[in-house]
């Protein structure tokens, strides 16, 4: 008998789902809005000033570097939540439900990436930007889900969102070990150990943020003064979080957390970084379409990762006796396959961490290519998939 994989999730993971697919639709257009007012402010008369306003400095950091170090680690450490959500009791829970969604993932992180550095080995480019398109931005492919596929399966929100957790996964692995270099042991050390005594709080139900936040912050500063990018220190106290509630719990504590910060990171984190990396002074011309950095990341998202998805999703349920269920179809996988190349927010940052100046410039200009390229063709995937999936329900 074969397994039926992208089955209906339980009556909670749906609100769950629900939830979260409301609060990133206001998100992904409030990032899109601060995206085009960087990119309309960077190439308007006033460029300057938006160079300027970025070097600011705030305390110890300027306004581009709290965006990055301090607003996407809000940023993760939600999807450090939904991570754990999902390993817990969600759609990685079990081995062999998680295997299509994992291997999908998987595959829509390589492909890209040998995309990226088949094009710029080729074109004598700069091989070192391959992870810039393997990502995938929660915030702005949940918000064109929520918008183009209200009849869609609840299935594939389930997929989609799994597909973006485990590649903000796969990205934190690469911006911390690649992107990390002179190591200070000792505030690492310490960061470390703070994080069991977090975990211990987490184990002995102890709740009072007084305890909580001064205790996350000072981890923050210390991941960030150990050469480790600070973002990976959001991650790590996620996914330390509590997930399974208690018997007189109503909502365990990622749970409330989630539900408290995830306005923070979709109204404020992201849209503020959107503001202080999206910024790019497009230049070059032709010149520009035929950079190898550009065509591979373009390339990257709009095929590696439609194509890996697709592909990672086909051998799993040809090599095991697993198929789709039965209300989901392969092209509903394709639309979904689609709109994980909308890898806005962390292949910006991924771009910050590897290129400096024009090489910056030409990546981001990519991303945002890319991303916009990516976002369409789903969009023209999922809407006729909407309607047939509406049309058959309504019957």
């Amino acid at each position: 008998m074969r397994r039926l994989v992208l089955a209906a999730p339980g009556a909670h993971e749906g609100r769950v789902l629900a939830d979260i697919l409301r609060q990133e639709t206001v998100g992904g257009a409030l990032v899109l809005l601060t995206a085009v007012v960087a990119v309309a402010w960077a190439n308007s008369p006033w460029g300057d000033v938006y160079g300027s306003f970025k070097d600011v400095h705030l305390g110890p950091l300027t306004l581009e570097h709290w965006a990055a170090d301090g607003g996407l680690a809000v940023f993760f450490f939600i999807a450090g939540l939904e991570l754990k959500r999902e390993l817990t009791v969600g759609s990685l829970s079990n081995a062999s439900d998680a295997l299509v969604p994992l291997s999908a993932a998987v595959a829509g992180m390589v492909v890209p990436a040998g995309i990226y550095l088949a094009v710029n080995a080729a074109g004598g480019g700069d091989l070192g930007g391959w992870a810039v398109p393997m990502a995938t931005d929660i915030a702005f492919a949940l918000a064109v889900l929520a918008v183009v596929g209200r009849s869609l399966p609840s299935a594939l929100r389930a997929f989609l969102l799994t597909l973006a957790v485990v590649d903000d996964l796969g990205a934190i692995l690469v911006i911390a070990t690649v992107f990390t270099s002179d190591i200070a042991l000792l505030p690492l050390a310490a960061a470390a150990v703070l994080l069991m005594l977090y975990a211990v709080l987490q184990r002995r139900r102890v709740s009072s943020w007084l305890v909580h936040v001064p205790l996350a912050l000072t981890i923050w500063w210390l991941v960030y003064n150990s050469g480790v990018h600070a973002t990976v220190a959001g991650v790590a106290l996620g996914l330390l979080t509590r997930v399974r509630p208690d018997k007189h719990e109503e909502n365990s504590p990622a749970e409330r957390l989630e539900h408290r910060l995830r306005p923070l990171s979709a109204g404020v984190a992201v849209p503020f970084f959107a503001l202080m990396s999206a910024g790019v002074a497009v230049t070059g011309g032709v010149g520009l379409v035929t950079d190898p950095i550009v065509v591979g990341i373009t390339l990257g998202l709009l095929l590696g990762k439609t194509l890996g998805v697709l592909a990672g999703a086909w051998v799993v349920t040809r090599l095991t006796r697993a198929e789709l269920a039965t209300d989901i179809a392969w092209r509903d996988i394709v639309g979904i396959a689609a709109l994980s190349g909308v890898g806005f927010t962390v292949s910006l940052l991924i771009s910050d961490l590897t290129f400096d100046g024009a090489a910056n410039a030409a990546a981001k200009t990519a991303v945002l290519a890319g991303s916009l390229l990516s976002g369409a063709f789903a969009t023209l995937v999922l809407t006729r998939r909407n309607l047939h999936h509406r049309s058959r329900d309504a019957s």
